[in-house]
């Protein structure tokens, strides 16, 4: 084991030529990053999960961190949260008139609720035909069940709108902090200044505490991902989260933290508008939804398509190597950026020809693709028969009880008036 921690931590990939890890352990006259650091941002990270019911999952995850968990910090961290979501976001839904009822609900039975949750949430074809001679129920109206029963398990408006003001509260937090924080130091009117001295940089604890929180808001929406409803882009966040977090990781690993806090501010900017339109939609402000959506789609485009080429990426692959020269880990850290850059790119396509294709049809308010005028989790999906609001018996006028259920007691139609979208 220690020769292999030995190989991975080994100083000519992590480190300039001639310097050492026992050059950068930290003293009384300075701090610099260490590595056991970033442990701090595991417990706020999984007390960071906005819905209650992750929240009480993600506490019976954290029993790796009884010390950490048990620090005022992290318990005024978990009753701060609890305290937005039901004493700010929730009042503040309701008096804005957010719809507080889910998807309707799916009948009680208890054949098919075993089916859906221990064998499939998705009966093929053979399932079906066999449920329905075992209900003696026609195989549509067993279609019908599960897709309102998949439906079910999927947030309502109301704590949609609750998750997005949380993520706004935490956004314009930390832009502000980050913005006050760079305001005062050197690198932020010249990128130059992130390389002078480097890698003997001391950490200061404002920037320590920056990053410490952003890793751990980054790891819970990595952690989120897992315990919540599935995402049709679950692929594509996924892989920004693993990029982000460990982008994060290794810039404080190699000290390279002056030019990470430029990365997150610049990245924090276009969400705290983003999640503005998210609850703007959800109280039906149609119009101050597309105008924070338009806002939003300014700001993402210039700063991750224009500031952050030609800004970040600038500094990092350019001045970086004129100052330092190179070694192993500056290639991987590029390499996670431009990652990123490809990203941006990919985001950005999106929103320009979501707008094109909406504005060319005349439908301006339909044009928001990433998760505003239709957040994919509140996909609900539909069918054709939405008229009938029982399950037929394949035998007519049957009151034949199978298995304790029968024909008056299955499911209700399938949300009438609900838009068709495809599950995910």
């Amino acid at each position: 084991m220690a020769g292999i921690l030995a190989w991975f931590w080994n100083e000519r990939f992590w480190l300039p030529h001639n310097v050492t890890w026992a050059d950068l352990q930290s003293t009384e006259e300075a701090a610099f990053p260490q590595a056991e650091d970033l442990y701090l941002a595991f417990p706020p990270g999984l007390l960071h999960l906005h819905d209650p019911a992750a929240l009480r999952k993600a506490d019976s995850q954290c029993f790796d961190f009884p010390d950490a968990l048990d620090k005022p910090y992290n318990r005024h961290l978990k009753g701060d949260i609890q305290s937005l979501s039901r004493f700010i976001a929730k009042p503040c839904a309701l008096g804005l008139k957010v719809q507080a009822n889910g998807p309707q609900k799916a009948q009680p039975n208890a054949i098919l609720e075993k089916v859906f949750t221990a064998i499939t949430k998705h009966p093929d074809e053979k399932r079906l035909d066999g449920l329905s001679k075992q209900l003696d129920w026609d195989v549509r109206s067993i279609q019908r069940w599960f897709r309102q029963r998949r439906n079910q398990e999927k947030p309502s408006t109301l704590t949609k709108f609750c998750e997005s003001m949380w993520r706004f509260t935490f956004y314009l937090y930390i832009f502000t902090y980050g913005v006050r924080f760079l305001k005062k130091t050197p690198w932020l009117w010249n990128t130059r200044q992130c390389w002078n001295g480097y890698p003997y940089q001391p950490l200061m604890p404002d920037l320590h505490y920056y990053y410490i929180v952003e890793l751990s808001f980054y790891w819970s929406l990595m952690f989120s991902q897992f315990i919540d409803i599935k995402r049709k882009d679950f692929g594509i966040m996924f892989t920004h989260h693993i990029v982000t977090v460990t982008l994060i990781t290794f810039s404080y690993v190699t000290n390279l933290t002056r030019v990470g806090t430029l990365t997150l501010c610049l990245h924090d900017a276009a969400d705290v508008v983003l999640e503005a339109a998210k609850m703007a939609n959800y109280c039906k402000c149609q119009k101050l939804s597309d105008l924070l959506f338009l806002t939003f789609a300014i700001v993402f485009i210039v700063s991750r398509l224009g500031i952050y080429p030609l800004w970040i990426l600038n500094t990092t692959l350019f001045e970086l190597y004129e100052a330092l020269g190179n070694f192993p880990a500056l290639w991987v850290f590029n390499v996670l950026l431009v990652i990123l850059q490809i990203l941006h790119c990919f985001w950005s396509y999106l929103i320009i020809k979501a707008a094109y294709k909406a504005i060319s049809k005349g439908k301006a308010g339909k044009w928001n693709p990433l998760h505003v005028a239709k957040d994919d989790r509140s996909d609900i999906e539909s069918s054709s028969d939405e008229e009938e609001t029982v399950p037929r018996s394949k035998t007519p006028h049957s009151a034949v009880t199978t298995n304790g259920t029968s024909g008056a007691n299955g499911t209700n139609g399938y949300l009438t008036g609900s838009t068709s979208s495809e599950e995910h």
